[in-house]
């Protein structure tokens, strides 16, 4: 992944060593959720599923969706019900089947059509198999002569073993050739030019190296097709994780329609995957499966995993984490829960918690249990679980840290605070003004404090501009930040989930503008770019000091000019923050110029401030602030939207 080197090297440029370092350690150190094809028995449908119903056998597919876990949580596009006469075992190759079988309708075939399949791994058996049921004649080509044999058994009118029989007979025969194989090398694809006859077309669906024989290609007038997965779908979060079907009279073939057809194969006896299995573990088993997997102990196929019945089940809710060390007694600790164990916590959140000796990492709470329990054991918790609810249950937990996604904050810092537990929540506070009413009036009724995630007001340089700057009034503030692009299907974007880049980070910079200013928004006048424009502004503030400032928040810039630069004009002085690494300041005609080892954005500084105000009963920073930072966004996209100044105001 050269691309990947690169961003690493700017990073390394913009950052320094030893924070790119660290981000780079982080999420390298984040686990995923394996598998993405399976089969079971529906427990619970929810609404919108139409007829899949409590009870119903069902086949899956999606990396996230059908994992190799006991639970899954699977949308309705994903999802298609198992026809009578298929076993869940059979059913459990959908997601494989149904990615062979897109790249054939790829090949744009017809009757008879001669086929070559390179590669007889577990996708070039199940393609041989229903190229034959579609009607072509089908040449199976591997290096192992004992899948060759196999694939002649499934159908395969003949079979080629490399390096044994003579493939220059095959050359300018095939109508098509789908590439399975996966190497890291450039020989699939050349020999699928070699054995192509004049137009023909190349599929390539297995892992290869796709540097193009022109000279082959341009003889012969080649197409060359890289498959997507199961087809139309696949990748588009609106179909796979919202459930937004595309219309059949224009998309015929979907992921979803491609899994059903597949299951038809079976079930009509044309495709045969109980020949497919080498290996039946069991869940507890499954170690030693991916021992041969990635040291080739022995020869393997199609790997199908079980899992003990439902009524077998224990309920486990939560996990004690072994090998805790207790921190030093002495002065009296505040436990903290921590509710998600996404990237932002684990590379920002929790090595800044870790080195507060006051705080006890209690508890941590992912839906994703797996990701609870790899932060819980790498950063010290007691326990962990995949509800938070066992987190506000526990009466020895002081404080609930949430770092969820951004529709969850709300509710969850309702809950919290009516489970008489103190909060800190990321930002935002809110997504909408009925959210933030709820969050006020939860707060109100509590006598607990509450803290949002606002780090860069706790920065030391923004702290040392402060002192400088004393009471001065009529400050006039430019506030740039080379945002970087989130890709459009981010759920950032989306509305019921990130509520998009100005709720979610803009908030932000208007927190720190209040913070330097020691104002509230009044006014609030912001202008978007026609293309990107929720990425791409100019913000405009007034504050109730006489203050001004401006927010140039931009997608499209370089990732080499530093992210954030803040310069603050006042009284014959100017103060410049940059990157928050170091700090400028002259008056005068006299300079100095401040700078840190490592770029500091404040988390150490938040944490430290949220424990003094649980400890000693006083909010370090009024909520009336949090209430203004999160209008003042809200008026953001308000202005936009009339292209005029709108008031910022409570209620």
């Amino acid at each position: 992944r050269p691309d990947l080197v690169k961003q690493v090297i700017n990073k390394i440029k913009i950052d320094g060593l030893v924070d790119t370092y660290k981000a780079v350690m982080s999420r390298l150190d984040s686990p995923v959720t394996l598998g993405y094809s399976s089969a079971g028995t529906v427990l619970e449908a929810g609404e919108g599923m139409g007829d899949i119903k409590a009870g119903d056998r069902i086949a899956c597919f999606g990396d996230g969706f059908a994992t190799h876990s006991e639970l899954s949580f699977v949308p309705k596009n994903m999802l298609t019900k198992i026809p009578e006469g298929v076993s869940f075992e059979e059913a459990a190759f959908v997601g494989v089947g149904s990615i062979a079988l897109n790249a054939i309708r790829l090949a744009r075939l017809t009757f008879g059509e001669k086929v070559a399949v390179i590669g007889l791994g577990l996708l070039g058996q199940l393609s041989v198999q229903m190229l034959k049921a579609f009607g072509c004649k089908v040449t199976g080509i591997d290096i192992d002569a004992e899948k060759a044999e196999l694939a002649k058994r499934l159908g395969a009118d003949e079979t080629a073993v490399i390096g044994k029989n003579d493939l220059s007979q095959l050359a300018s025969r095939f109508d098509a050739v789908l590439i399975m194989a996966g190497a890291n090398s450039n020989a699939p694809i050349e020999m699928a030019a070699e054995i192509s006859r004049d137009q023909g077309r190349i599929v390539a669906c297995g892992m290869i190296k796709l540097d193009v024989p022109r000279q082959e290609f341009f003889k012969k007038e080649l197409k060359v097709i890289v498959s997507r997965a199961t087809g139309p779908g696949k990748f588009d979060p609106l179909y796979e994780n919202k459930g937004i079907d595309y219309p059949l009279p224009y998309v015929r073939w979907t992921t979803q329609r491609n899994m059903e057809y597949f299951l038809e194969l079976i079930a009509q006896k044309k495709v045969n995957v109980k020949k497919l299995i080498t290996h039946r573990v069991k869940i507890d088993e499954v170690l030693g499966v991916y021992d041969i997997l990635l040291n080739g102990k022995e020869s393997y196929m199609g790997v199908v995993i079980g899992y003990k019945g439902q009524e077998d089940k224990q309920s486990v809710e939560t996990i004690t984490i072994e090998g805790v060390t207790k921190k030093p007694a002495g002065v009296k600790q505040i436990s903290l829960g921590l509710v998600g164990a996404g990237l932002h916590a684990s590379t920002s959140m929790l090595p800044a918690l870790k080195k507060i000796s006051q705080f006890r990492l209690a508890g941590i709470a992912d839906a994703q249990a797996f990701k609870a329990q790899h932060a819980g054991e790498k950063y010290g918790f007691e326990y962990c679980a995949a509800d938070y609810q066992k987190l506000l249950e526990d009466k020895s937990i002081d404080a609930i840290f949430i770092a969820t996604r951004h529709n969850l904050h709300a509710e969850m810092v309702i809950n919290s605070l009516k489970a008489g537990k103190h909060v800190f929540v990321e930002k935002p506070l809110a997504m909408n003004a009925e959210e933030l009413k709820r969050v006020e009036n939860a707060y109100r009724a509590s006598n607990k404090q509450l803290m949002v995630g606002f780090n860069r007001r706790f920065a030391p340089h923004t702290i040392m501009a402060k002192q400088l700057l004393g009471n001065a009034s009529d400050l006039v503030i430019n506030c740039r930040v080379n945002a970087g692009l989130v890709p459009d299907e981010s759920w950032v974007h989306d509305s019921q989930e990130g509520g998009g880049r100005v709720v979610g980070e803009v908030c932000h910079f208007i927190d720190l503008l209040q913070a330097l200013t020691g104002a509230l928004p009044v006014q609030v006048f912001a202008e978007s770019t026609q293309k990107n424009g929720r990425d791409n502004l100019i913000i405009n503030l007034k504050f109730d000091n006489g203050s001004v400032a401006s927010i140039l928040y931009a997608s499209q810039g370089d990732r080499l000019l530093p992210r954030e630069r803040v310069e603050v004009f006042s009284g014959n002085s100017v103060y410049v923050i940059d990157n928050f690494k170091s700090l400028f300041f002259a008056k005068e005609g006299n300079a100095r110029k401040k700078s840190l080892l490592s770029l500091d954005r404040g988390y150490s500084g938040e944490f430290e401030a949220f424990l003094y105000s649980i400890r000693t009963g006083k909010p370090v920073v009024d909520f009336k602030e949090y209430l203004y930072t999160t209008l003042a966004s809200f008026a953001v996209l308000r202005s936009i939207q009339l292209s005029c100044p709108v008031p910022v105001q409570q209620g």
